[in-house]
């Protein structure tokens, strides 16, 4: 017995040795130590715990088998029979393999939510939309935020950034960078209804439309009845009224008004609409608000009237009353205009109950919320969620204020969770009191995007870390509903993973992937549902940034966290996922008599099979107005009516099971009735990109006098040009960060880039001297598709194309020169 016990000691003590050395043929992160070793002889047992940082790796069927084979024999004949149990987090690792990555017999089901049979109609559907996203998104409510943002700090007495400015760009931008133009969008086109505790909105311009408080010239709520036996009643509850902003702390616009309600009826009997007075021409933002009382019906009929056309809307009303609800952005001309202009919400219904109107507003506009005598001054898209929040009806006590208005900074962060709580509501609730009855809109995950800080001065990216916690604030290891939440694993995991290994093959061969860390952050804890905070890199690290200020790294890295939300979300509900296909290419716009012709061809997504088109969108501008609702089409060709004497413009998606794409560029085509041959306008401007680097030892920045890049359509995250290039500069403080120190004079600007919308701009020319003319992007021309020598005048728009490096030579290598 003393020889046994003898040899386990021994094996003991050399397998702490091969832990700390990591001598041990598997994956070993740093920081493993063996916490201790449990032998059990009565069940013939060898439990094997180790701490914290052995979880910090992915576990998969592959290295899982190959530790417990290792371990098998490792404590000699002697325990040849035992059972071995490896342990980390308190865990079998067995267990901290993803659903996603098992098969279907082998799924957890105690991290699976509950079906619940009566889980609500989404809040808002889209009835114009042409899209099927059956496999997709369709009825899942994501909650995600970016990062910080504009606050008032109560020591400094100052509104200021959370964090410095680094780069020509600041942390609490640039996570908006990619959400705002890429993902929110993404997950939209896959059917989700995206919940978001920031302005997302970036128009500076905001017009609010109430029964309570008509506050300008122009402005209109109108009510119409047509048949005396329905009419519209005043509450006697609480509803939204603008007031006389700026707002005193934790003053809610959600209890200083009152709301509207009338019966519905199965033919229109009654409606209500809402008119703005719009200061400016451009795409707003379009947020409705309602009460959800006990006879609220779920299919409310809102129209939205813009310089598109019309676009409906279903609403559930039982649901998400009492805050602004969005609908999406829509392009509205100057002035009131009553019919491009309008809001309508009609008491139609095909249920028997109560339809409710409160305001409806445009656009994202300026901060509101008063602190120490003095708002913002910044639009409300830069500023942080305590506000947004306060401004969107948030009980102040249940999800952002718990430090009695001291210090905006940690209620800041600590109201982004709780907003989500809020909109699920009991037993989900905020956690101050779960049991509040919130907005009865279950979430299915939320996402925290941040970048962190970090510096390496090799050719290696700082990189990708994830964190989720498996324990709440009351030491619970589950949700309110007792689901596992080893689910905030399984999705950190799995995003983690989409990201590191899409980005190896499309941007860095050797992106670094960090730990999966388990962590008790407040973003990561405080959900009530699968939850992940992400930093994505690192905002001071010069080669971490050189990738964030190219768009097509944006883009891939918003479609690879849409992609793991999506396969995380089909294994929660056992579905079958399908990713949104890629934009079209060779694209061209033809006329033949009174006709367009429209032809284009799919690209083929290598990192995803599922990614293939079934069907195409075609939608349809003309001359000024905005984009109408599309209309759908088989085959990758269509012909549409035109009218001579106006310019008719066109984006293409594709569209599948699982959603539909971002648009191709845009074409245009007018025919003036000449016999003469129309002109060809080849758009050849396709260029995204960064802007110029250079760097040396002593020498290292981004240089905008060089090139300054090309935005894809628009930058909201440039501070400012750098101004400290030297690597040795240090931090010393967020006013001054070291090296890549940036001005701050563009960060409330909007900076304009490539609009793919160029033909039209050169189009008009034609249209002013009479000409007819036809367009057709570069790639058409390149293979082919369109014969230059057919066209006797060949407009060619280059813009800012030229040629980009990648930031990896590997990839210019693998895929060749970047030419765009």
């Amino acid at each position: 017995m003393e020889e046994k016990k003898t040899t386990i000691d021994e094996k003991s003590s050399e397998l702490r040795a091969d832990v700390r050395s990591k001598n041990l043929p598997f994956d070993v992160p740093a920081g493993s130590r063996v916490d201790t070793i449990l032998i059990d002889d009565a069940n013939k047992t060898i439990q094997i715990n180790f701490n914290k940082e052995f979880s910090y790796i992915p576990f998969r069927n592959k290295n899982v088998e190959d530790i417990y084979s290792f371990f098998k024999n490792y404590f000699g004949d002697e325990y040849s029979s035992y059972k071995i149990l490896i342990n980390t987090l308190g865990f079998d690792i067995r267990d901290l393999i993803p659903n996603f990555y098992r098969e279907k017999t082998a799924y957890d089901k105690n991290r699976m939510p509950r079906l619940l049979a009566n889980r609500p109609e989404p809040v808002v559907t889209n009835l114009s939309a042409k899209r099927n996203a059956q496999n997709g998104l369709t009825g899942k409510n994501i909650l995600l935020w970016h990062s910080h943002g504009w606050y008032y700090t109560v020591n400094g007495n100052r509104w200021e950034w959370q964090r410095p400015r680094l780069f020509q760009t600041v942390e609490d931008l640039i996570p908006a960078s990619f959400t705002i133009p890429y993902l929110i969008p993404m997950l939209e086109n896959a059917g989700a209804n995206v919940f978001v505790p920031r302005e997302r909105d970036t128009q500076i311009n905001e017009v609010v439309v109430d029964n309570n408080s008509i506050t300008d010239e122009g402005i209109f709520y109108v009510e119409k009845i047509y048949d005396k036996n329905f009419l519209w009643e005043e509450s006697g509850d609480e509803g939204f009224a603008f007031g006389t902003p700026p707002y005193p702390v934790n003053l809610n616009p959600f209890k200083s008004g009152t709301y509207r309600s009338i019966k519905t009826s199965e033919v229109e009997t009654a409606a209500a609409t809402w008119i703005p007075n719009i200061s400016e021409e451009g795409e707003y933002a379009v947020y409705i608000s309602y009460a959800s009382v006990g006879e609220s019906i779920s299919d409310a009929k809102y129209t939205v009237h813009h310089l598109g056309g019309k676009t409906e809307f279903k609403i559930n009303q039982k649901i998400g009353g009492g805050t602004w609800i969005y609908l999406g952005k829509f392009k509205f001309a100057k002035g009131a205009n009553e019919n491009t202009g309008k809001v309508v919400l009609s008491n139609t219904s095909s249920e028997s109950g109560i339809i409710t109107a409160d305001a409806v507003r445009f656009g994202g506009g300026m901060g509101l919320v008063e602190r120490e005598g003095s708002t913002s001054g910044r639009p409300k898209f830069t500023e942080g969620a305590r506000y947004w929040l306060q401004y969107a009806g948030m009980p102040d006590t249940l999800v952002y204020n718990f430090n009695k208005t001291k210090n905006d900074y940690n209620d800041d962060y600590q109201s982004r969770a709780e907003y989500g709580n809020y909109l699920y509501g009991a037993p989900f609730g905020p956690n101050k009191n779960r049991n509040a009855k919130g907005l009865g809109v279950p979430i299915d995950l939320s996402l925290a995007f941040h970048t962190d800080a970090g510096i390496t001065r090799n050719d290696t990216t700082i990189g990708t870390l994830a964190i989720y916690s498996i324990e709440d604030a009351d030491s619970q290891f589950v949700f309110p509903d007792g689901v596992s939440r080893i689910a905030n694993r399984d999705l950190s995991d799995i995003m983690q993973t989409q990201i590191v290994e899409d980005l190896k093959l499309t941007f860095d061969p050797v992106w670094n992937r960090r730990q999966l860390r388990e962590a008790q952050y407040s973003e990561s804890m405080r959900p009530n549902f699968p939850a992940v905070l992400l930093e994505l890199l690192s905002h001071q690290n010069f080669l971490d940034m050189q990738f964030v200020l190219d768009p097509g790294f944006k883009f891939q890295v918003a479609r690879s966290i849409y992609k793991a939300m999506l396969k995380f979300l089909s294994t929660q509900y056992n579905f079958n996922y399908v990713v949104q296909p890629l934009p079209v290419t060779h694209f061209t716009a033809q006329i033949e008599t009174g006709k367009s012709y429209l032809t284009w061809q799919p690209t083929v997504d290598s990192l995803e099979e599922t990614a293939l088109p079934d069907y195409y969108i075609v939608y349809t501008r003309v001359d000024d107005g905005g984009f109408d609702n599309g209309v759908r089409t088989d085959e990758p060709e269509i012909k549409l009516d035109i009218e001579r004497g106006k310019i008719y413009s066109y984006k293409i998606t594709a569209a599948n099971k699982g959603g539909e794409s971002f648009s191709s560029e845009i074409l245009s085509v007018y025919d003036s009735g000449s016999r003469n041959k129309p002109a060809l306008i080849v758009n050849g401007f396709d260029r995204v990109a960064p802007p110029a680097v250079v760097a040396t030892e002593k020498f290292a920045g981004f240089v905008n006098t060089i090139d300054a890049g090309v935005p894809d359509n628009y930058d909201i995250g440039f501070s400012g040009i750098q101004n400290d290039f030297d690597p040795n500069s240090e931090y010393v403080s967020n006013d001054a960060p070291g090296h890549g120190a940036s001005n701050a004079d563009y960060e409330t600007k909007i900076i304009a880039g490539n609009t793919h919308d160029f033909v039209y701009l050169h189009g008009k020319s034609f249209w002013a001297n009479g000409f007819s003319f036809v367009s057709s992007s570069d790639e058409a021309v390149w293979d082919g598709i369109i014969n230059l020598d057919d066209y006797k005048f060949v407009d060619l728009i280059l813009g800012e194309e030229k040629e980009s490096r990648r930031q990896k030579k590997q990839i210019d290598e693998l895929k060749g020169t970047r030419f765009e």
